[in-house]
C-alpha cells in the first residue's frame, strides 16, 4: 500500500518548539557559512552582469542562492525561528563581510527569511518533506520580489517587473527549494545530522 503521506514526512506529535544548544549552534553556523557564500556570489552576480543587460529579469534566474539558508535551516532544525534566523544572520555577516548593496540586504534577507519562515509555520513545523521545502522557496521568492521591486524597479515598467518577480519566485523554488532539500538529504546520508529529527 503506497504511503501518500511520505512525501511531506507529517508527524502528529506536537512539535518540540524548545531551542536546544545544538539548534542555536547549527542555524548559526548554517548562517555564517551562507553569509560567506553570499559574499562570493555577490561577486559572481556582478561579473555575470553584463550579460543579461539586454534581458535584465534573466539575471535572476541564479537568485535562488540568497535564499537557501532560510529553507535549509527550517528543514534541519524545525523550530519556529529557524528559517528566519538563519536568513537574516546570513545576510548580516555578508553585509558585514562587505557588498555593493549595503546594509539593504540586511532588509532583504529579513524579507526573504519571513517568507520562508511563513510556510514552516503554516504547517505548524510538523512538515519537512520536498513540497515543504519547495513552498519555503518559492515563497522567500515572494519576499525577494517584495523588497526588490520597490527598491531596484520602481520605474520599470509593470512587465519587466512582473518578469522579474516570477524569476525570482522560480529561482526561490528550484535553487533554494530543490537545491536545499538535495543538500539537507545528503548531509542526512553523510550522517552530519545526527541529533536531528530526519
Amino acid at each position: 500500500m503506497t504511503d501518500r503521506t511520505a512525501p511531506f514526512e507529517r508527524t502528529f506529535e506536537p512539535p518540540d518548539t524548545r531551542w536546544r544548544t545544538r539548534d542555536i549552534v547549527v542555524t548559526a553556523v548554517i548562517a555564517v557559512a551562507f553569509g560567506v557564500v553570499f559574499w562570493a556570489w555577490d561577486t559572481v552576480w556582478n561579473v555575470l552582469a553584463p550579460l543579461f543587460t539586454a534581458v535584465k529579469p534573466a539575471e535572476y534566474v541564479i537568485s535562488g542562492v540568497w535564499l537557501m539558508p532560510g529553507v535549509i535551516a527550517g528543514l534541519i532544525v524545525r523550530k519556529p525561528g529557524a528559517a528566519l534566523f538563519a536568513e537574516l544572520v546570513a545576510a548580516i555577516v555578508s553585509a558585514l563581510l562587505g557588498n555593493v548593496w549595503g546594509l539593504d540586504v540586511v532588509l532583504s534577507g529579513f524579507v526573504q527569511g519571513v517568507g520562508a519562515e511563513l510556510v514552516f509555520a503554516f504547517v505548524l513545523y510538523r512538515s519537512f518533506g520536498l513540497p515543504i521545502a519547495l513552498l519555503a522557496g518559492a515563497v522567500a521568492g515572494v519576499g525577494e520580489a517584495l523588497h526588490d521591486l520597490p527598491v531596484y524597479y520602481p520605474t520599470s515598467g509593470i512587465p519587466v517587473q512582473a518578469s522579474i518577480a516570477v524569476i525570482e519566485i522560480l529561482s526561490g523554488l528550484a535553487v533554494a527549494g530543490y537545491g536545499g532539500w538535495l543538500l539537507v538529504r545528503a548531509l542526512r546520508r553523510a550522517g552530519v545530522l545526527e541529533g536531528f529529527p530526519g
